[in-house]
């Protein structure tokens, strides 16, 4: 399971992926690398949680704040 999740992961490096958040945010933003525990380091990533869309630039988010993760399709 852990090597599917790594895999499907990498695939979406340089990708825009979609972060719901414990404190009930919602963060997008592009990929750039993570690791085991599921840190996620982001490139212009803006909080998409109110109608109004807060720039935040590059982040990094600590795994255990992460709830759900919408990875980009795969292209055929």
């Amino acid at each position: 399971m852990a090597d599917e999740i790594s895999t499907l992961m990498n695939n979406s490096k340089n990708k825009v992926v979609l972060l719901r958040l414990r404190n009930t945010k919602t963060v997008q933003g592009v990929l750039k690398d993570f690791d085991i525990h599921m840190n996620l380091a982001l490139d212009d990533a803006e909080d998409v949680s109110e109608e109004k869309h807060e720039k935040l630039g590059k982040i990094l988010l600590r795994g255990d704040n992460i709830l759900a993760v919408s990875l980009p399709d795969e292209e055929s």
